[in-house]
């Protein structure tokens, strides 16, 4: 399998960048993960592969082995949004670009209406958040990150549970956002693996089996269930899907979803054994019949 055999333990498969909606360059990302003692990792910014170059040489540097991933938001009948974690897909399928642009730009205007709604309680300003985003997409935690520095909110936690919460006055839903089924199968067609992310940390719902085994006959690869967002928000729907994996046996991962400053959430937190990830790998390796469209990126030689 090109390029396991050096993937070393811990593994982090999920990993955020100023690209979207973390506080630190690539490469920073890369730095914090390897102190931290992560070995291999996944940059998996939100809709955008635009810091795996990045990444990839900051791994290099340091002996670490690098997964190509992106989370991408997805809507779901009768559920709202989630999240799907892809790995070693092509970061050139023009289809998956096509979705992944599509999200990415209709979120300037998702934020100017949460803006222009907070106003009229929140002294804050659109320019603020968008210099909070930079050259990223402007995305809620960016919003939250301005109401924090006017002390509306101690923290990102606290600004999503009680002012920017779905169904809140001043929340508005993420647009054009491809359904999951959708999603999954534009995944698979680019050589990647798709994988659920955090399954029960922004639900008080217990996913139905007949649903879960819907979406792995649609080609879900599986769940990422050890995350700490997973435990602390919906422990007992997270033992159900326990008992789901092991009648369906499909792939587990675990991650910090790292975001830097943003989450109390540190690289390592969670990690993903080495026998799951070889299955993710064979996973894409048999679907394309190859190595996966997008190979992993083991340390350099040098």
């Amino acid at each position: 399998m090109s390029g396991f055999s050096r993937a070393q333990a811990p593994i982090d498969l999920h990993l955020h960048s100023k690209v979207s909606d973390g506080t630190e360059e690539p490469a920073r990302v890369v730095e914090s993960a390897y102190l931290a003692g992560v070995r291999t990792m996944s940059l998996t910014d939100h809709d955008s592969t635009l810091g795996w170059e990045e990444a990839i040489e900051a791994c290099q540097q340091r002996g670490m082995t690098f997964i190509p991933g992106a989370e991408l938001s997805v809507s779901v009948p009768n559920a709202g949004g989630m999240h799907l974690l892809a790995y070693l897909f092509d970061p050139f399928d023009a289809d998956l670009n096509d979705a992944m642009n599509r999200v990415k730009g209709g979120k300037m205007a998702r934020v100017a209406g949460m803006v222009e709604k907070l106003r009229a309680q929140y002294d804050i300003t659109l320019d603020e958040v968008l210099s909070e985003a930079g050259d990223a997409p402007p995305q809620r935690p960016h919003i939250a990150a301005v109401l924090i520095s006017h002390g509306y909110a101690a923290d990102t936690d606290e600004v999503f549970s009680t002012i920017l919460f779905p169904g809140s006055d001043y929340y508005i839903p993420t647009t054009k956002k491809p359904d999951i089924l959708t999603a999954i199968e534009l995944v698979r067609a680019a050589g990647g693996v798709p994988i659920l992310a955090h399954p029960t940390a922004r639900t008080d719902h217990t996913m139905p089996k007949e649903n879960l085994i819907r979406l792995l006959d649609a080609g879900l690869g599986g769940l990422e269930l050890d995350h700490q967002e997973n435990r602390r928000n919906n422990p007992e729907a997270l033992a159900t899907l326990w008992e789901y994996q092991r009648e369906l046996d499909f792939i587990v991962t675990g991650s910090s979803d790292f975001h830097g400053t943003r989450k109390v959430n540190q690289p390592g937190d969670d990690t993903t054994s080495p026998e799951m990830l070889e299955r993710l790998i064979e996973s894409a390796r048999n679907r394309s019949g190859s190595s996966g469209s997008q190979p992993v990126y083991p340390p350099s030689d040098d």
